[in-house]
């Protein structure tokens, strides 16, 4: 289960790098600026959606590891995938309405304020994704044998 979550993180933050450095500028250097607009927000959709799904499997993952080996249930591998979650409910699903309603003039923050303050959202996402799949390569230390039949 170990290697599992190790590339299930990975693939994840193989995702958000790709969308945000390699799919949506590629989108608005090729398309008009209305079809790149399009195709980016179902990018970003898509990645709303598998965030979500990454995000809960690994921490039902990381519920049942710690269960197994007897330790807390709420450790950094737990809460850096829910800190993830919840930037992508707060930066996608609660700012996307507003940044619909702000393009057709409405709410009382602009287009560019909304993107911004969803762009730090990505971006934390990222961070705390990046670190949850160098965590889950690193090397971890066995607990010695207690066992004395096993020692010798």
């Amino acid at each position: 289960m170990n290697r599992f979550r190790a590339l299930l993180a990975a693939l994840w933050g193989g995702l958000l790098l790709s969308v945000a450095w390699v799919a949506a500028p590629s989108a608005f250097a090729v398309l008009e600026r209305a079809q790149a607009g399009l195709l980016v927000a179902r990018l970003f959709s898509l990645e709303a959606q598998l965030s979500l799904a990454a995000g809960l499997l690994l921490m039902l993952m990381e519920r049942r590891l710690a269960r197994d080996r007897g330790l807390p249930a709420i450790s950094a591998e737990f809460l850096l995938p829910a800190a993830a979650v919840f930037c992508t409910v707060a930066g996608y699903y609660a700012l996307q309405p507003m940044m619909a309603a702000a393009k057709s003039g409405q709410g009382p923050w602009s287009f560019g304020a909304l993107h911004g303050v969803s762009l730090v959202f990505y971006g934390i996402k990222l961070l705390l994704v990046l670190a949850l799949a160098w965590r889950s390569t690193a090397a971890k230390v066995q607990a010695p044998i207690t066992d004395p039949a096993r020692s010798s």
